[in-house]
């Protein structure tokens, strides 16, 4: 089987100097690739330079990004290789637009006209006392997958935080349609420690529960090799 992982977190530029980005550290990615690696799979993993990684072997090949559009450019033609995608990378939901002054926002006439407007320093000046940063909201990769390549079986991952079972499970199953997802990995971050990770693995049809990130890469391995 051809095993397509994403592991860590995007980081989208405000500069050259400083960018948004998230706590993502790739262990469950690792994780999951060592699971597949140890049984004979051949595996891509799609990770960026921060995130953990496994150690090298014949049958790992890794693709290092950084924003989502080098994802997006980076995933597609292996989407269309792959028998299977994990995609448990943290994505970054926005992406600087522009960064200015509060004084420039508050004496603008017309907002949407800041929209139009990037910034060309290699490093925006930091003397204001406030600024403000435009954001817009970046590509859904996992709504892309099923488009890339429609036979594809897909995971996809939902963090939610503090909210109950139910809501937890419903969001998941909504995303499991919304994105042809076979798989949606569901977690609450109340539920993540050092030592623990609660999770549930959700179809269509059944659930399967987990409360560590081995088990939730055992989980994963044997619910996908099962149905294989």
């Amino acid at each position: 089987m051809k095993v397509l992982i994403t592991s860590g977190g995007t980081t989208e530029k405000i500069d050259s100097v400083r960018g948004i980005t998230n706590h993502s550290t790739g262990n469950l990615g690792k994780l999951i690739a060592e699971r597949f690696l140890a049984q004979g799979h051949e595996v891509s993993l799609v990770t960026t330079k921060q995130a953990v990684k496994p150690e090298a072997s014949s049958l790992l090949h890794t693709y290092i990004v950084s924003t989502v559009d080098s994802l997006l450019t980076t995933m597609e033609p292996l989407v269309k290789s792959h028998d299977l995608v994990i995609h448990s990378m943290a994505v970054s939901d926005y992406t600087p637009v522009y960064m200015t002054d509060l004084d420039d926002v508050l004496s603008s006439e017309d907002l949407t006209k800041l929209l139009t407007k990037s910034n060309q320093e290699s490093k925006i000046s930091s003397q204001a006392d406030y600024q403000v940063l435009f954001l817009k909201k970046t590509p859904k990769v996992i709504s892309l997958i099923k488009q890339w390549n429609p036979d594809i079986c897909l995971i996809g991952f939902k963090l939610l935080v503090n909210v109950s079972r139910d809501e937890l499970f419903s969001v998941a199953r909504a995303s499991l349609q919304k994105n042809q997802a076979d798989y949606i990995l569901a977690n609450d971050l109340n539920e993540i420690t050092s030592k623990q990770h609660h999770a549930y693995l959700l179809s269509d049809n059944q659930i399967s529960e987990a409360f560590t990130k081995q088990e939730i890469a055992d989980v994963i391995y044997e619910q996908v090799t099962h149905n294989d």
